[in-house]
Parts: C-alpha cells; sequence; structure tokens
C-alpha cells in the first residue's frame, strides 16, 4: 500500500513538475514575444554591428542591415550579399529618380547633360552590382575558383564606386541650383557610401575565407 501511495505520489510530482515547467516556459516566451526579443535575431544583430563597426559608414551600414538579421544570421558571406542588394536597389531608384528629374522641364541645358551624365554612370554601377551579386551566388562550400571570383566581385564593386564619385564629382560648383543639387548630391552620396560598406563587407569576407 505504501509503495502504491508513493509511486502514485512521485508520478503526481512528476505531473506537477512538468506542468509548472510548461507553464514557465510559456510565461518567458510570451514575455519575451511581447518584449520583441527573439535571441536568433539578437545575435544575429549583434553580428552585423560588429561587422558594421568596421565599415567606412558604420551608422548607415547598420541601419540598412539590420532589418535583414534574420536572413542574415551571423554568415559573412550572406552579410557581404545582402550588403550588395541593398546597393543595388537604392542604386536603381537613384537613377530611375535621375532620368526623372532630367525630363523636368525648366532645366538648363547645362542641368540635363549632367544629368543624363550621372544616369549613364549610374546605369553602369547598376549592371556592375548585378555583375557582382550573380558571381556572389556562385562562392558555395569551398569554391576552387573563390580567389579569382572575389577579385572579379571587388573589381566591380570597385568600379561601380567610381562611377558614383564620377556622378557626384559632375554635380560640383554651380552646375545644378541649390535646391536639387542638394536632393541629387544627396542620393548620389548615399549610394556611395551603401558601395563603400559593402566592399569593406565583401573584403572582410575574403579575408575569412582566406
Amino acid at each position: 500500500m505504501e509503495t502504491t501511495l508513493s509511486c502514485t505520489n512521485f508520478v503526481t510530482l512528476l505531473i506537477f513538475l512538468c506542468a509548472t515547467f510548461y507553464k514557465l516556459d510559456s510565461t518567458l516566451a510570451a514575455a519575451a514575444a511581447r518584449a520583441g526579443v527573439n535571441p536568433v535575431s539578437k545575435i544575429a544583430t549583434e553580428f552585423i554591428r560588429t561587422s558594421c563597426s568596421q565599415t567606412t559608414y558604420p551608422r548607415l551600414c547598420f541601419s540598412s542591415l539590420s532589418i535583414h538579421a534574420l536572413k542574415i544570421q551571423t554568415s559573412p558571406q550572406l552579410l557581404a550579399g545582402t550588403a550588395l542588394n541593398v546597393t543595388l536597389s537604392s542604386a536603381k531608384a537613384t537613377t530611375a529618380m535621375m532620368s526623372r528629374l532630367s525630363l523636368s522641364h525648366g532645366l538648363k541645358p547645362r542641368e540635363v547633360s549632367a544629368m543624363k551624365d550621372c544616369v549613364e554612370e549610374l546605369s553602369e554601377t547598376v549592371d556592375e552590382l548585378r555583375r557582382s551579386i550573380g558571381e556572389m551566388s556562385k562562392l558555395k562550400g569551398h569554391n576552387a575558383d573563390f580567389k579569382l571570383m572575389i577579385n572579379d566581385i571587388q573589381t566591380w564593386v570597385s568600379a561601380a564606386l567610381t562611377d558614383e564619385n564620377t556622378c557626384s564629382d559632375g554635380f560640383q560648383g554651380k552646375t545644378l541650383n541649390g535646391n536639387l543639387k542638394t536632393v541629387v548630391r544627396g542620393r548620389i552620396v548615399n549610394v556611395a557610401q551603401l558601395t563603400s560598406n559593402a566592399l569593406a563587407l565583401i573584403n572582410r569576407y575574403a579575408l575569412i575565407r582566406g
């Protein structure tokens, strides 16, 4: 009788403990959800923050990439690839904006010329970034041609940065009026800074892979 009672008490205690731990775990999970805490996301976010601290524009780097933390996780390759995709999106949007502005009424001939030259430079940037993204997607596992492929990517992204700087230089002086110049140069500088950060992350990935 005592043995039966003891077993019954033990089973009851075990059920009680399991229920308690389950409730505690559920409570903690709910609290984490309410607080917006995701352990995986937190680790990935810190990885991005640390990686971005080694770029020329760390704040822009972190703000543009941290929203992709769950996708990037702690992969240097995914971080560099995502940086390229973010840069490409910005370059395409800026190119489209510049194309529309170049058709605006009231622009002076030299302003139209500067805008069209910049659109051409940015179009080359878009092509170079697309090639870089395509090559980056092929870097899987222990690719025997890694160094050759990463060198191509670095060359294309460097060329894109040069094109952006050339575009920005075209708006020095009095080529454009004040307001238009501020808007245009601001967008171009943003693309150039994103490109610079992407190149830094690519270089870091190349060092890690060796």
